[in-house]
């Protein structure tokens, strides 16, 4: 399995990172032509008569939708409808799409294939042959086919089993019995295979226990050694529901990511967000009618080319245009939320458009262990920091959710030692949830020469990354010491930031330091001075620069900014390169303002000549100001069902007037808390109500009623504090007032106040 389990790390961008040595910068992802991890996988479809007309068209559109959501080229697929043959001249299975391999012209086939499926008629054989159809699966999957590369099997059913009018059995009173015995044997045939089989169970009362017995009875392993990756039934709730559960189906065999977003009525424009750890994805548009129109934009506003082709760094492949249901396959995707624009003629636009996302990605990380050269017995803090397939610091603890972090410590004299990396805030851990994973280990007392701590990243849809670092036990206290300080705060590419370092040399000879930056992409960080040198008994501080990249290395992806991380490192070359210091550093980058906003004084100065007009635009840009100022606001967390969870005042904004901040322990006690460079940010509407920044987009929020969606489960609203600047009528609450105000009182912004 050496080969499947190479491709479900994610393909040969992956595999340069792996060899990639500790310390260096990994290769490139744009340096490879991407390898995708290829599935054979089936999609088996119920047309017995327990299932209801709306389930058939619902099936239907569910397997067009994994088929052309997948993001492979090299998968392939078969579809089939199946029942049960009661006569003779009847059949189980009914033939829809042959193996079919999922590029361009694979994808658009599948599409128009999967509309051959059908309920059946009663005379035709109508009951359920779940034995037939497991049997037909594996057969489909195993012929002609790499044993390496994984079989899926995806079995839509109301989950019992009906083959008491069916002949094959044997004599009626023994058809039930046999049939069990037959899918037990099925199973075991599928285990042999290596057929994962994923049940998907609907109607109003399927067979929960069947579904089960045929998850379990089928190959258990999945994609990664996760528990979201081992097969399991799945029930749907109403017809409606069959398609998005299908797709997390789809997505969790084939360890890809799921994002599921709106539906509307078209006309209309629906959006739908890309991580940027995402290598790969399929864009995915239930239009429910052929006739709707579909048009993408980036995150950037660009339209993009409906051909497929290029463009903007980015690849681009469209499949089922003409059919109901269609894909954007993306590689390379520019990270951020997407629109898409639906538009039909009149006389079809009854059907809402359903849009979601199916993606892979990649984790990269940089490991630290502080200090590099300790004594044995002393403490050492070890970090994973997580970063993009870029070299960007993530920010949003959904793209990495469910990692598993594996660490451990070796070296001579002593036996391995695991340690326990989290992001939850707790002990070493600093800040939970910023994508910095840390713990401690003691040294042990044996330890006696070269040291080494390993960490393993692994999460469904996302590549596996292994870093570690080396170091050697101090025989004592060190005689060369270097510790960096080195403040936050943006800086613009090409810019730079200064800080100190604090060194000592107690030796009677001289040392030289080298300084540099590593686990960083394309040189967008570096420091200045690359070597100092320390005197006998030397002892002091010495200012040490980071210095951004120019625009050009970021390209498209600097966005409204992005942390850019590494490891500064000190390494004293007089000791045989011994390691002093490794410690992360994170420079927020930000695109430099425009020429109004660096200049605005001189254009002012300029034009304005009176001292009386100079006033009047200085009081201007006062009240604009306090107009955004978000300081008062109250910003609420509420859940899907409208409960209210907690309430956060926000404060003044920064200098560009938006309060930032993030949602902390999201799945179990969620709360809004502040946070610089936070993952959300937001000020006042000169309209009123508020914007709030997700991302690279900026949202309305209205003041009564109005949400913004954070996270799949959770939303922000306002809560009592007025909403908005200027004159105007404003009915409710506000915090800090003297109460209640009354139905169409009236007043300035400073007066509420």
């Amino acid at each position: 399995m050496r080969r499947a389990a190479f491709s479900a790390l994610g393909g040969t961008a992956v595999f340069a990172s792996l060899l990639a040595p500790a310390g260096r910068d990994p290769v490139p992802a744009a340096d490879a032509e991407p390898v995708f991890p290829a599935v054979n996988y089936a999609v088996a479809v119920d047309e017995s008569a327990s299932l209801a007309p709306e389930d058939m068209r619902a099936e239907k559109a569910a397997a067009k939708r994994i088929a052309l959501g997948d993001v492979s080229s090299s998968s392939q697929v078969t579809v089939f409808g199946f029942a049960a043959a009661e006569k003779r001249g009847q059949r189980v299975v009914d033939p829809v799409c042959r193996p079919t391999t999922l590029n361009s012209a694979g994808r658009e086939e599948v599409g128009k294939c999967v509309d051959g499926l059908r309920s059946r008629k009663k005379d035709e054989g109508t009951g359920t042959d779940l034995p037939t159809a497991i049997r037909q699966g594996v057969n489909d999957l195993t012929d002609g086919t790499d044993a390496e590369v994984p079989r899926v099997l995806f079995l839509l059913t109301d989950g019992k089993m009906d083959v008491e009018d069916s002949f094959k059995y044997g004599e009626k009173s023994h058809r039930v019995a046999e049939g069990e015995r037959q899918l037990k044997e099925a199973l075991k045939e599928a285990a042999a295979q290596n057929v994962q089989i994923w049940p998907l169970g609907f109607g109003p009362d399927p067979d929960k226990k069947q579904l089960d017995q045929i998850a379990a009875g089928g190959y258990r392993k999945g994609c990664v050694e996760l528990p979201s990756a081992t097969p399991r039934a799945h029930k749907v709730d109403g017809a409606k529901d069959v398609g998005g559960t299908l797709e997390r189906i789809f997505a969790a065999a084939h360890c890809l990511r799921h994002e599921e977003g709106p539906s509307k009525r078209p006309p209309a424009t629906l959006e739908i967000g890309i991580s940027p750890l995402a290598t790969v994805g399929s864009i995915v548009v239930d239009k429910g009618d052929p006739e709707v129109k579909i048009t993408y934009f980036d995150p950037k506003g660009d339209e993009i080319p409906t051909t497929s082709g290029s463009f903007k760094g980015s690849r681009f492949e469209l499949a089922g245009g003409s059919g109901t249901v269609e894909a954007l396959k993306i590689v390379d995707p520019l990270p951020g939320v997407w629109k898409v624009k639906a538009e039909a003629p009149e006389g079809h636009r009854s059907l809402p458009v359903a849009v979601s996302v199916l993606w892979q990605g990649e984790l990269n990380g940089a490991i630290t262990m502080d200090p590099p050269s300790p004594q044995a017995g002393e403490k050492v803090t070890v970090t994973m920091g997580l970063q993009t397939r870029e070299g960007y610091k993530i920010k949003d603890p959904r793209d990495y959710e469910g990692l598993r972090v594996r660490s451990e410590l070796t070296g001579d004299g002593f036996s391995p030692r695991a340690l326990d990396l989290a992001d939850d805030g707790k002990g070493a851990d600093s800040d939970a949830s910023d994508g910095d994973f840390t713990g401690t280990v003691t040294i042990p007392e044996d330890a006696d020469g070269e040291l080494t701590v390993s960490a393993t990243l692994t999460a469904s849809g996302l590549s596996a990354d292994t870093r570690s670092e080396t170091g050697k036990v101090a025989l004592g206290e060190l005689p060369v010491k270097a510790v960096l300080e080195l403040p936050e705060g943006d800086v613009h590419p090409g810019g730079s930031v200064t800080g100190t370092l604090d060194v000592s040399n107690t030796t009677g000879t001289a040392h030289t330091l080298r300084l540099s930056v590593a686990d960083v992409q394309d040189r967008r960080l570096s420091v200045e001075p690359t070597e100092i040198t320390l005197k006998p008994g030397a002892e002091g501080t010495r200012k040490v620069t980071v210095r951004v990249a120019p625009a050009s290395v970021f390209g498209d992806r600097l966005g409204d900014g992005v942390d850019v991380s590494g490891t500064f490192t000190v390494v004293d070359a007089t000791d045989d390169d011994r390691a002093l210091k490794r410690t992360p550093i994170s420079v927020q980058v930000t695109p430099k303002p425009g020429i109004w906003e660096q200049y605005w004084w001189a254009f002012v100065a300029g034009a304005i000549v009176l001292a009386l007009a100079v006033a009047a635009v200085v009081a201007w840009l006062g009240l604009r100001r306090r107009r955004r100022d978000p300081y008062g606001l109250v910003l609420q967390l509420v859940d899907n069902d409208g409960t209210v969870l907690g309430e956060h005042k926000a404060g003044h904004g920064n200098n560009k007037q938006w309060y930032e901040f993030a949602v902390a322990e999201a799945h179990r006690s969620p709360r809004i808390e502040k946070r610089a460079h936070g993952p959300y940010a937001v000020r006042r509407s000169r309209e009123g109500g508020a914007v709030v920044r997700k991302g690279g987009s900026r949202l309305p929020l209205a003041a009564r009623g109005g949400r913004v969606q954070l996270t799949d489960a959770l939303s922000l609203s306002l809560g009592g504090t007025p909403p908005g600047t200027g004159t105007g009528t404003y009915a409710g609450t506000y915090a800090g007032g003297p109460g209640p105000s009354t139905p169409g009182q009236t007043g300035t912004y400073d007066e509420f106040l």
